[in-house]
């Protein structure tokens, strides 16, 4: 029995594999021959392709004519000399390649002589911890476009090993480190390591026209930026390369007025899964019965849709919902609706507590009751004559009487003796009113006294939210949604539309209470 094939596939966690896929592409892509050992860095081709091109927009490369000079600095180029081979290949770049290890600088050396290009591309050996001062002495009357480095990215051999630096949500890596001691580690990391950079760039200022570091910890980026910030540096900016599953980071800056600055990638959102909108049917005969009620109430509607609607729109004023319609495809009804307090949840619990407590009051007898009500009759019956008369003598007396001159009564100003009169009738008919109604609750019981805690709870509601501002109403709401009211055959289909707000739950629970309401609408 013949066993399949296996699928082809490349072993990143094999060195041999890595250095193959490396020198293979830089053979067939580039024309170059390279040798890199086992034990040194092997740099993936597009990560560095990446950096390559970005290089390019920061000194204008396209814009250039062809005979511009272009030099360019790499920092720690590493045995397979990647940046300086790429840029001179592809854009006839010079380059000063720096080194502090032997085994690299030797390799780097012998990499560039092997592909004859020698002539654009200088590879120099530094001492430890030299950057750009040291390098640049000899270098003294030259003017570089830019300079480039992928520094070490660990402070020490745990930090390598992803002890207490890698998000342990995170997957393991996906390919093999094969860096050396200097290539993959420094003092402090690479924050420490390009800090140094920054301070040598303070010195040296325009003997380069961009400085530039490729950063493997997204973390590095702010307080990098922020150290130029404070060290005044005018011109800055920053990238991000994505090649597969590696994600690496490129901050530039410069003390240049006229360079061009590229923008820095734009922050993009997670695109969120398109939601299913929640919904609930409103069968044909319960249609029918809404129709009944709406008919009673003097409503015009006659469709099913501007029926539904209709009770719709009804049970979200009654909750102090706000909504507006809003235009929409033929056969549907569109509302958008904003929520600003949760005025659904447990309301019949709440209706249940006010009743309760209202039966706990204590109550008088019968005949106490009869005789306060007399006793309240007869006070009635000589206010309203004592008020009456009062206000028939104020009216004589206004009517003789003649403003001063420079006064000018209008139509809603009121005369002091007036308004007083007018004041005191109004205080009787309160009264009288009052008295009626604590009768009233005091002798039909539960039901009554219910109406009537809900009457004054909503009028005190309506008093709170006129003494809002507009504007505080606007800017604090539970979530808005978009609701389509629409035909589903004889059927009526009600959807909600998450649009924003504090929590999804909240609109859920108002879907579930609208149709709640509307059943009940027709059971009652």
């Amino acid at each position: 029995m013949c066993r399949p094939p296996s699928p082809a596939g490349l072993n990143f966690k094999d060195p041999e594999a890595v250095r193959a896929l490396t020198c293979t592409l830089l053979k067939e892509d580039f024309g170059l021959t390279i040798d890199i050992p086992v034990e040194r860095l092997i740099p993936t081709v597009p990560l560095r392709l990446n950096y390559i091109h970005w290089v390019e927009d920061l000194i204008g490369h396209q814009d250039a004519g062809e005979r511009v000079v272009r030099r360019g600095i790499d920092i720690g180029t590493g045995a397979s000399c990647i940046y300086p081979l790429l840029g001179a290949t592809l854009n006839g770049w010079y380059f000063l390649a720096t080194e502090v290890d032997d085994m690299c600088f030797n390799y780097a050396k012998k990499n560039v002589e092997q592909n004859n290009l020698s002539d654009l591309i200088k590879v120099v050996k530094v001492p430890q911890k030299t950057l750009l001062m040291d390098a640049l002495k000899e270098e003294s009357e030259i003017i570089y476009d830019f300079c480039m480095c992928n520094p070490p990215f660990f402070a020490n051999q745990l930090e390598a090993k992803g002890v207490n630096s890698r998000n342990p949500r995170r997957p393991p890596p996906s390919s093999v480190n094969t860096g050396g001691i200097t290539e993959i580690m420094a003092e402090g990391g690479e924050l420490e390591f390009v800090k140094r950079i920054i301070h040598d760039s303070l010195q040296l200022k325009k003997r380069l026209r961009w400085y530039s570091c490729m950063l493997g910890k997204k973390c590095s980026l702010a307080p990098l930026k922020e150290e130029l910030r404070i060290q005044g540096v005018p011109k800055v900016t920053h990238t991000e390369f994505c090649q597969g599953r590696t994600m690496r980071w490129a901050l530039a800056w410069s003390f240049y007025d006229d360079v061009q600055v590229p923008s820095p990638p734009s922050k993009r959102r997670k695109l969120e899964k398109p939601r299913k909108p929640i919904t609930f049917m409103v069968l044909a005969s319960t249609v029918k019965e809404l129709s009944i009620k709406a008919a009673a109430v003097g409503w015009d509607a006659v469709e099913a849709i501007a029926v539904v609607r209709a009770w719709v729109e009804k049970i979200l004023t009654d909750l102090k919902v706000q909504h507006k319609r809003v235009p929409c495809g033929k056969d549907e009804v569109s509302l958008f609706v904003t929520a600003i307090e949760n005025s659904w949840i447990h309301l019949r619990r709440k209706k249940r507590e006010r009743v309760r407590q209202l039966r706990e009051l204590p109550r008088a007898s019968e005949d106490v009751l009869q005789a306060m009500e007399e006793e309240k009759n007869s006070q009635k019956s000589e206010s309203n004559n004592s008020g009456c008369e009062n206000s028939k003598t104020e009216d004589s007396e206004m009517g003789i009487m003649v403003p001063d001159e420079g006064v000018h009564l209008t139509t809603g100003d009121e005369l002091p003796e007036e308004s007083a009169a007018k004041e005191e009738c109004g205080e009787h008919v309160k009264e009288e009113t009052e008295t009626k109604q604590g009768e009233t609750s005091l002798g039909k019981g539960s039901s009554n006294a219910k109406e009537e805690s809900c009457s004054s709870e909503e009028s005190s509601n309506l008093t709170v939210e006129k003494e809002q501002s507009p504007k505080e109403t606007s800017r604090c709401f539970l979530f808005k949604c978009l609701m389509n009211v629409k035909k589903e055959g004889k059927d009526v289909l009600v959807e909600m539309h998450w649009v924003e707000g504090q929590n999804r739950d909240l609109m859920n629970q108002l879907c579930t209470y609208l149709r709640n309401q509307i059943l009940r609408l027709v059971a009652s």
